[in-house]
């Protein structure tokens, strides 16, 4: 079994900036793919970020140049810089990475999903 932790959410101001944090723990060989994905009321969960296991970073058109996606494979964590946030980036936040898992002499491809943080941005 994976968990993923998320940290960092809350309520912040338009133009303000929060960071949100994902740590990976349980049994797994090693990481993957992780990102972020957002869900508001009333609307589909959708991309924000990911970042491969070397570290490239891929972006949704409505959050490039304000939010950064990092990694910390040392640490099993992966991290969300959020910049100029809008009322419109209001929602939970959900940490997703994909896993690579021994199961007897096989090894598998999981994925699994954190159990959301919520931001809202009001002033």
């Amino acid at each position: 079994q994976v968990h993923l932790v998320e940290s960092g959410g809350g309520l912040v101001q338009p133009g303000g900036s929060l960071r949100l944090s994902c740590e990976a723990s349980g049994n797994f060989l090693r990481l993957n793919d992780m990102g972020w994905y957002r869900q508001a009321p009333g609307k589909q969960r959708e991309l924000v970020a990911t970042i491969s296991s070397g570290e490239i970073p891929h972006y949704a058109n409505f959050v490039k140049g304000r939010f950064t996606i990092s990694r910390d494979n040392a640490k099993n964590t992966v991290s969300l810089q959020m910049t100029s946030l809008k009322p419109e980036d209001t929602a939970v936040y959900y940490c997703n990475a994909g896993v690579k898992v021994v199961r007897g002499r096989k090894v598998d491809d999981d994925n699994y999903w954190g159990q959301g943080t919520q931001v809202t941005v009001s002033s």
